[in-house]
Parts: C-alpha cells; structure tokens; sequence
C-alpha cells in the first residue's frame, strides 16, 4: 500500500517539477504564445508515461504466466514440487511476506518473481534449473526471488520507468515543438507542421534511449540487493555464490522482453543496456560482504 501512495506522489511530483520549471524557465508563456497548451500536453506525458507503467504492473503476473506458459502448483503433485511450495512458503515467512503462488515452467535454467504488490506475487522456475541444480542453490535462488518481493523492486522499477517516460514524452513534444516554431518562424499559419511530427519522434527516440540506460542502471542495482537478501534469508551467503556460478557454467534461458528484468540472469547487447550485472560482479560482491 506505502509504495501505490508513493506511485500517486511521484506522479504528483513529476507534474509539479516540470509544471514550475517550465514557469521558470518562461517555456510555458512560449509555449502559449505558439499555440502549445502547456497543461495539457502535462496531463498527456502523465497518462501515457505513468499509465502504461501501471496497467503492465497491474498485469505482470498474469502476462508472466501467459508468455514463459507457467503452470501455478495449487496442488503438488510430487515431492519436488511440495518441497519447492514449501520452500517458497518458509522463505517468505522469514521475510515477512505472504506466501506467493509458485509455477513452474518449461525451459533453459532461469527463474523469476512478478506481481502487482508484496501480496500479490509470483515466483516462477524453469524445469531446466530444476534439473541442473542441486536443492541448495536452487533453494538459493528462489531466496534472490523472494528477496526481490521484499525489497519492492518490482513497484520501484514501475516508478522510476514511469517518471521516466513522463520526461521522455513532455521533452520530445516541447523539442519538436521548439524546432518547428524555428522552420516555420517567417509563417503567419496557426498549428503545427512536420517538423513538430519529426522533431517529436526524433527526440522521444533519442530520449527514450536515454531512458532506458537509467532504467537498466536502477535494474543492476537491485540484483545486487536481491543476492544480498537472499544470503542474508539463507543465513549463509555461500548458497547463493554457489548458484550464481552454477548460472555461469549453464545457458541461461531466455525470458520474453517485456520479463528479461524480472529473471535470475540476463543482459543486453552492451552493459549500459543490460538489465543484470556480470555473474562474476555479483559473486564479487557478495564475497566482499561482511
């Protein structure tokens, strides 16, 4: 509930700071003057950037199960899937939290943790870690998952996306707009031309990529949080080393775009856009923990 009040706030927030800095910066008697409703070109970038944040929040968990085709265990049907519900279970009672569903699916060694909010979450695990790993780093790995739940992280990237976008798209709109008003600044025609469309496709581009490197920076730093966590509910960090050099002599599977942040491992083409940190950065980071 704290982190819904602190997605509202922010969203009050990020209108508040571009609304005033525009009036400082006498961009929006500019804006005005040349036709551009400043107000509502706010409320816009607020309901496209935050609004689309939050509706793929809201239906992370079931496009998860619907994408990777996990099947949620209601009732186990063997003893490794009662020891997984139960090992999730005693996980997140030690964090504090309620007992998430738990799926399974089939692929390449990977996992993943979903969910509109702390009580409303999933953890998910691909048959092709199941059957590469021992219970111990498995048991480590869905601590890093439960550990991501507890930390919020999946709220905290809705945030910092949202905002983000909010910029993205009120930047490039004022950018095209401003480019557009200096081609056509010898015309007495009202409205805008081409030059707004293009500048504004342009730089929402430009800007989105700009974007996209903050978000992946925000999304390597919590996996650092989430291996930390999931020592610390380990009570020993050596499991989770252990796990992550299991990953590293495996081929992790792919999770779907829109989930590669959520899993276990992953990356991007180049490091500023990779959504995880290198293997070998993680277990070095856990090894310097005291």
């Amino acid at each position: 509930m704290k982190r819904i009040v602190l997605f509202l706030l922010t969203n009050f927030a990020v209108l508040l700071v571009l609304s005033v800095s525009a009036r400082l910066l006498g961009i929006d008697r500019f804006l005005t003057a040349n036709g551009l409703n400043l107000g509502m070109l706010l409320a816009f970038a607020a309901l496209i950037g935050f609004g689309g944040s939050f509706i793929s929040l809201v239906m992370s968990k079931t496009m998860a199960k619907w994408s990777t085709g996990a099947r949620v265990i209601t009732q186990p049907a063997n003893q490794d899937e009662a020891w997984l519900v139960n090992t999730v279970k005693r996980l997140s009672s030690k964090a504090g939290l309620a007992t998430p569903e738990v799926a399974i699916y089939d692929g390449a060694p990977n996992a993943f943790a979903t969910g509109a909010s702390k009580s409303r979450s999933l953890v998910a695990v691909s048959t092709g870690l199941l059957q590469s790993m021992n219970k111990q780093q498995v048991e480590a790995v869905l601590a890093h998952e439960v550990a991501h739940i507890q930390n919020g992280d999946m709220v905290t990237l809705t945030l910092i996306q949202g905002v983000l976008n909010t910029f993205v798209i009120f930047l490039s709109r004022v950018a095209g707009y401003a480019i557009d008003s200096f081609l056509r600044r010898d015309d007495d025609e009202g409205g805008v031309g081409i030059g707004y469309m293009i500048g504004s496709i342009v730089f929402e581009i430009l800007f989105g990529i700009l974007a996209s490197i903050i978000v992946m920076y925000f999304s390597r730093k919590r996996e650092f949080r989430a291996d930390s966590g999931a020592a610390s509910l380990m009570g020993d960090r050596r499991p989770m080393i252990e796990a992550l050099r299991a990953l590293g002599n495996l081929e992790a599977g792919q999770l779907p775009k829109q989930m590669a942040a959520s899993g276990i491992t992953g990356g991007g083409i180049m490091a500023l856009f990779s959504s995880h940190p290198p293997l070998e950065s993680r277990i070095a980071a856990l090894e310097a923990a005291r």
